[in-house]
């Protein structure tokens, strides 16, 4: 029940993100639509298909739903979201925090080594971001010097220490590591905290 309610909220705000994307690059609202879908459902579908299992959204009406919802409440409020600081920043946040956790879950609902839960954590935040760059003409976040990755897998470690520790699906656990995920996140974009560049370390 939590993996699916986790679900939904990260698709929401995925949709919002992807929608306010392809605003942003003068996308029509097929193209918006589309673009929504794929940064919402994209990382989830590639957890699907690397578990061989069935993709959540072809058989869930909720999830494709929820897309449509999230993308017109992007649409109606973009005026108003545009004044926000930082709303890409906001809604990617958001949604890749609470996409990282779902991600661990499905990987522990398997039975997957912790290794691989971690992987399948960060799959689920980032890579429905990375399709969305990707066709938005966009290096893709998690390939830059910005802490995204970083962030998913510090998150998915401390929810993966506490699984281990037995208190796995607690309500103050999964709250502790979105959490950390949102503040590594947000110190990191408002600090200029930021990876090292290869051209930086091997003077390219």
């Amino acid at each position: 029940m939590i993996i699916e309610v986790l679900d939904i909220i990260g698709v929401f705000f995925f949709a919002i993100s992807g929608i306010l994307t392809a605003a942003d690059k003068g996308l029509d609202f097929f193209g918006g639509y589309i673009i929504a879908f794929i940064a919402a459902l994209g990382g989830g579908t590639i957890r699907d298909l690397f578990l061989n299992t069935t993709i959540a959204w072809m058989h869930d009406m909720v999830l494709i739903t929820t897309v449509l919802i999230g993308s017109t409440v992007g649409i109606i409020f973009r005026v108003k979201l545009r004044k926000l600081r930082k709303t890409f920043f906001v809604f990617d946040t958001l949604g890749m925090s609470v996409f990282t956790i779902a991600g661990v879950q499905k990987g522990l609902e398997f039975e997957h080594l912790f290794f691989v839960c971690l992987l399948l954590g960060v799959i689920s935040a980032s890579f429905g971001g990375v399709i969305r760059d990707v066709l938005c003409n966009d290096i893709p976040l998690i390939f830059r010097k910005e802490v995204y990755a970083t962030a998913c897998l510090a998150g998915a470690g401390i929810y993966l220490i506490g699984t281990y520790l037995g208190f796995r699906d607690e309500v103050w656990l999964l709250s502790v590591s979105m959490l950390s995920i949102i503040l590594i996140r947000t110190f990191a974009v408002y600090k200029k905290w930021h990876m090292p560049l290869l051209k930086d370390i091997f003077n390219f």
